[in-house]
């Protein structure tokens, strides 16, 4: 793997994250993550920050472009 970060939108699912990233709440508090993470995008993740997949359940629809 690249020792370079990347980010990444996916079509109606969740924020890909890889790379060497800090995580921390709104109280500066840090998450603990791995090399490669999924962000939650539509609002309804059970283990939110994080993805837990129920944008499929719930058919969330997105698909932003730059």
């Amino acid at each position: 793997m690249s020792d370079k970060t990347m980010i990444q939108i996916r079509d109606d699912g969740s924020i890909l994250v890889r790379g060497d990233v800090e995580l921390l709440d709104a109280e500066g508090n840090k998450f603990e993550t791995k090399p490669a993470f999924s962000l939650c995008r539509c609002g309804h993740s059970s283990n939110k920050p994080f993805c837990d997949g129920t944008h499929k359940k719930i058919d969330f629809d997105s698909k932003p472009r730059v």
